[in-house]
């Protein structure tokens, strides 16, 4: 069995073909990308500096849900064993 050579046969051609038709359908697919893409207007975010204000609301929060988690704790009952 003798192996051809893809120069000598002119399968080179088929090669090429395939090569190029993998190439424009990458650009195709680029430019179907860049041109359907909408792009929606970006809102900057701000961020406060006031920082003393934040944690003591953070505080007040924490305060707030350690006292409904105790009455949580309180209305839930574990099971007398565990499987």
């Amino acid at each position: 069995m003798k192996i051809e050579n893809p120069f000598e046969n002119g399968h080179i051609k088929n090669y090429l073909l395939l090569y190029a038709s993998v190439v424009v359908i990458m650009v195709l697919f680029f430019l179907a990308s860049t041109l359907f893409n909408d792009a929606k207007s970006i809102q900057k975010k701000v961020f406060t500096t006031d920082a003393k204000s934040t944690l003591e609301d953070k505080r007040v929060k924490n305060i707030e849900d350690n006292s409904q988690n105790k009455t949580l704790k309180s209305k839930l009952k574990l099971m007398d064993r565990s499987y």
